[in-house]
């Protein structure tokens, strides 16, 4: 049986060492959930709504343990790690109300001829038996974006979390079972990569629910067969400032988008492109207030920027910035590092193909780039693989009508950044950057079929 450690990315302390689940373990888990299936069945939809409640309500109690656990294991401020309780609280209120709300509809056969005077009733209905994935970044949110909204609509769950999580993720299934989620109808089960790939093709699973990254998605649907699928990937999502924006508004939303969780966030400001009229004084503000944030132990209260999730994550954040340097980028500040720990970077004139900007960069590092017109920023953003979320600062409607029509996103946020998410609102993004949403009563529609009854 193979088996992982769990290091503390701040200080390097050994976390625990645990194994991973071999086919032994997979095949109790998969007989577990099966009789799942059945008590799900048993339970009406005000009684998953209580449990669900009774899970915020344990999680509020809880907050402070549980933000200690994130920031111990992947480094997280913990700062950060609290704000991520409170939406992780809210998406279980929201997936507890959605339960009570899941609303079909009556449809007349008599629409189109000939008469044959028929309703059909069309009803939602759980899928069976949902494997939820989820990355090391969100541990608790994120993963309650699956099983809050999998449970609300009445199937059985098999959660997969990150390794990084493991301990997390392990109080966060023993509040679940407290708060009365039948334990036949949640599993745990962290397994190495070729036992997934036998998971994830298994015929008892009937939808997969992952978020992560491009290439881990392609394996999953390669492997999946007919499934459905629920992919939240990647994002190279860009900030968009116009002549005129609020620039101190605009400078805040990107340090806030992407300094925080040290940029390890999907939808992160990845690029900022600002318009030359106020370039100038845009990158100005902007250095001023990264030079002024706090960089260290995730576990102070003021430290706004901590550690990457290992040195493998440091190695290549650096190697990016380094290899922009090399091709004629410069530097406004930062390019520190001391171990995981990488202090927010700020860096111009990056060539547009720099593995930089062309590709995700999950780590602290803003580029900024200059424009002059919206077809140059449309052509550039719509010619990334990526199209998650976008975001722009201006007053003007003309110029949010168009880059709403015309940007290849899932979401545009008009004087907000891309990292814009409210847990009730759709959540996706296209081309590589996945298929399907998330958010809480869309989650729902995922993760169930529709059935008719003709009466």
């Amino acid at each position: 049986m193979s088996t992982y450690s769990v290091i503390n990315p701040w200080n390097n302390e050994l976390l625990g060492e645990h194994s991973y689940a071999d086919n032994t373990a997979i095949a109790e888990a998969l007989a577990t959930l099966r009789r799942g299936e059945d008590v799900q069945r048993t339970l009406s939809a005000h009684e998953r709504s209580d449990v669900l409640r009774r899970l915020a309500a344990l999680l509020k109690e809880q907050r402070e343990e549980l933000a200690a656990l994130i920031t111990a294991e992947i480094g997280k401020t913990i700062s950060d790690s609290r704000v991520e309780l409170d939406r992780a609280i809210n998406t279980t209120i929201a997936s507890a109300e959605e339960a009570r709300q899941i609303a079909g509809e009556a449809l007349d056969s008599d629409a189109y001829p000939p008469k044959r005077e028929r309703i059909g009733v069309v009803v939602w209905r759980p899928l069976g038996t949902v494997l939820c994935i989820t990355p090391f970044n969100f541990p608790l949110n994120i993963a309650m974006h699956k099983l809050g909204p999998a449970f609300a609509a009445g199937n059985a769950v098999m959660f997969k979390p990150g390794p990084q999580n493991t301990a997390s993720a392990k109080r966060l299934v023993e509040l679940c079972y407290e708060a009365g989620m039948p334990q036949e109808t949640l599993q745990l089960c962290i397994p190495d990569v070729p036992a997934m790939a036998e998971l994830v093709a298994h015929p008892q699973i009937k939808a997969i629910n992952f978020t992560g990254g491009t290439a881990a998605a392609r394996a999953i649907a390669a492997a999946a067969g007919f499934k459905k699928l629920l992919l939240e990937l990647g994002g190279n999502d860009p900030l968009i400032i116009m002549p005129d924006a609020d620039i101190d508004a605009a400078v805040a939303s990107a340090i806030n988008q992407r300094f925080a969780t040290a940029g390890q966030r999907c939808t992160a400001t990845k690029r900022v492109f600002v318009h030359s009229e106020v370039y100038t004084r845009f990158r100005d503000a902007l250095v001023s207030k990264t030079l002024e944030l706090s960089v260290g132990d995730p576990a102070m209260d003021d430290t706004f920027v901590g550690p990457v999730i290992h040195s493998h994550a440091a190695d290549e954040i650096s190697g990016r910035i380094d290899d922009a340097l090399s091709r004629g980028a410069l530097l406004a500040c930062g390019n520190k590092r001391e171990g995981n720990l990488l202090w927010p970077t700020v860096i111009e004139q990056v060539p547009d193909d720099a593995t930089l900007v062309a590709e995700e960069t999950f780590g602290p590092v803003l580029p900024l780039r200059k424009f002059d017109s919206l077809d140059e920023v449309v052509a550039l953003v719509n010619a990334s693989p990526y199209g998650l979320q976008a975001g722009v600062f201006t007053q003007n409607l003309s110029v949010i009508r168009r880059l709403f029509d015309e940007l290849e996103v899932g979401l545009l946020a008009t004087n907000d950044g891309p990292g814009f998410r409210a847990e009730h609102f759709p959540f996706g993004g296209v081309k590589d950057s996945g298929i399907g949403r998330e958010g809480v009563k869309y989650a729902i529609r995922e993760m169930s079929y529709q059935k008719t009854l003709v009466i």
